[in-house]
């Protein structure tokens, strides 16, 4: 795919969704953090409900620390894996407690040497509530860039590194959330919903989907229809003879 059309792409993005952003809610990048670490293989709706009640009661390192894994899982339970990610939670805020004074640290290799944090929720933090340009490839933007032919590769970093090189450097920041919502609502996976992308012209996947053609109403009333097969059999079909007895 050539600059011009990745340049139009992105174009069309921002002017579909000036503003994008995360859909994890969040007032701090200690409460980014958190829930970011809680949302590997949960969606962001089942993430914001629980973090919803915790950070009445606990938002910051500290506070998150003295509740504990049994404490902090009551919160999470909702949450698929709760177990494992409230230790790396607790373990995440007693390392930036003692190390880093309760703040969220702003370098890849302080926040990749957190528990439960790898290279893809470092970039989220980086880009998110830091402001890096950064991308995170998830499945949705892996699916993306590759069926669209922006950024093919066989794996996450190859197309995090290849998005890095194409994507025109006034989008580069924003680019991350455009592609992640193109492909959580649109560019689906099972049935993407390329009639109504609104890159459909400049996408180069070849078996875009059609738009589904209206079925024909009928009256609820109304007689099914007999097939031709069945009428020329009931017309062709003698009639039946009935014998009856003489009288002696």
């Amino acid at each position: 795919m050539n600059r011009k059309k990745i340049a139009a792409i992105f174009e069309r993005l921002k002017a579909a969704n000036p503003k994008p952003t995360t859909e994890l809610e969040y007032s701090t990048p200690f409460e980014l953090l958190i829930a970011v670490i809680l949302s590997a293989q949960a969606t962001d709706k089942s993430v914001n409900l629980a973090t919803r009640e915790l950070y009445k009661h606990a938002n910051t390192p500290q506070a998150i620390l003295d509740l504990g894994v049994e404490g902090l899982s009551r919160y999470i339970k909702t949450i698929g894996l709760f177990n494992t990610k409230a230790k790396n939670v607790i373990a995440t805020c007693k390392i930036l407690v003692e190390q880093h004074g309760g703040t969220v640290p702003e370098s890849r290799e302080a926040l990749e040497a957190l528990p439960g944090v790898g290279r893809k929720t470092a970039n989220v933090i980086l880009n998110t509530a830091f402001g890096h340009p950064t991308i995170a490839v998830d499945t949705h933007i892996f699916r993306v860039s590759n069926r669209t032919g922006l950024a093919p590769g066989d794996n996450v970093r190859m197309v995090e590194d290849h998005l890095l090189k194409v994507v025109p450097p006034e989008y580069a920041h924003d680019a991350h959330h455009w592609l992640i919502l193109h492909g959580r609502y649109t560019c689906i996976a099972r049935k993407p919903k390329c009639p109504e992308c609104v890159i459909l012209d400049l996408c180069e996947y070849k078996q875009k989907t059609q738009p589904e053609q209206p079925r024909e109403k009928r009256s609820i009333f109304a007689k099914p229809p007999v097939k031709a097969a069945a009428r020329s059999r009931k017309k062709s079909r003698p009639r039946s003879t009935v014998k009856t007895r003489g009288t002696a």
